[in-house]
């Protein structure tokens, strides 16, 4: 996810490409090319994993159509294990990838099936256009690029609050000041160990996936015009 912090201000200059997110266009691809589903998932969605028990009575789920949820009565096919699964960090597309973009993978499959996952993975990327010579920047204005091992405990406004908090207390000329509140940020989101594991504040689980964080300056934009 990349952010930039101007005057203290949270801009968004990305979005996450996840199951959940992504649904609606995994599902209408499934639609189309059921072939895809190698005869072992379902596009539709449940909200949760549909028993043999159900067949024949009604239960709640999307199509690729709807963002809300309606009634249909539980077939034979609705057994089949939805394409997507899970909540949150823990949705995946047919069980396998929590991602719905990204390069390669051309010989990612379906674990111990020849069902290809490549298809539903897209290579289109997102492109957000930030002018700098549109804004004046102060030195303390700058772009947080990071890994979701800092996003998925830290909202977007908590990170720029401790980027702002830290930036004012360094030398503005010291070319380390970047470096420095990247590694605040680093530790903010693993926490400190405690009997019970990493913790962050108000005694939260620290993450417990790689975190990688850039701060990058956007006072040098200024120079360009």
């Amino acid at each position: 996810r990349a952010i930039i912090i101007r005057n203290g201000e949270v801009i968004p200059m990305s979005s996450e490409f996840t199951p959940e997110t992504e649904r609606q266009r995994l599902q209408y691809l499934a639609y189309m090319q059921p072939h895809l589903l190698g005869n072992e998932f379902t596009h539709l969605e449940f909200p949760r994993r549909v028993q043999r028990k159900e067949v024949g009575k009604r239960m709640l789920y999307r199509d690729f159509n709807m963002t809300g949820w309606a009634y249909k009565t539980i077939e034979e096919d609705d057994l089949k294990f939805p394409l997507i699964y899970g909540e949150g960090k823990k949705a995946r597309v047919m069980a396998t990838i929590g991602v719905t973009r990204g390069l390669g993978d051309h010989d990612l499959k379906v674990h111990d099936s020849n069902i290809y996952i490549k298809p539903f993975l897209s290579s289109s990327p997102e492109v957000r256009v930030y002018d700098l010579l549109q804004y004046e920047h102060g030195p303390d204005d700058v772009l947080i690029l990071a890994t979701d091992g800092l996003w998925d405990v830290l909202l977007n406004e908590e990170v720029a609050e401790a980027v702002t908090n830290f930036l004012p207390n360094c030398d503005p000329d010291d070319p380390h000041r970047y470096t420095l509140v990247a590694q605040d940020l680093v530790m903010r989101a693993r926490g400190v160990l405690k009997d019970r594991g990493w913790r962050i504040s108000n005694d939260r689980l620290g993450s417990g996936d790689d975190i990688s964080v850039y701060v990058i300056p956007l006072i040098h934009g200024n120079k360009q015009s």
